[in-house]
């Protein structure tokens, strides 16, 4: 399980340091907030799947570290670990929504 896991961590840091790149270019390129329509919706519904990812990445750093210290996996920590499973997955369905509305349709 630790492995996945740590996979996933890896992978959504890199999905949060894209976001980070991908918000700098807009900047740059003078799309903010308050530019437009499409700025204003583009930042709230990204920014606030952002916070979501990150949230889930903090949720899977105690879970792993959860899972290192324990001398024996049990019930409580396997709990844990399919509800942060749950999560991220939860938060993965609403990216392709997202990715689909924003960069698809525009």
């Amino acid at each position: 399980m630790n492995e996945w896991f740590i996979l996933t961590f890896i992978m959504g840091s890199f999905f949060v340091a894209g976001q980070t790149t991908e918000y700098a270019m807009l900047v740059s390129e003078h799309v903010t907030l308050s530019a437009n329509a499409y700025g204003s919706s583009f930042y709230i519904t990204t920014g606030f799947h952002g916070l979501h990812v990150i949230g889930g990445l903090i949720a899977f750093l105690f879970i792993i570290g959860r899972a290192y210290a324990a001398k024996k996996f049990g019930h409580f920590e396997a709990t844990s670990a399919i509800v942060t499973s749950y999560y991220w997955h939860f938060v993965d369905v609403v990216w392709i929504g997202l990715f689909l509305v924003i960069y698809v349709l525009k």
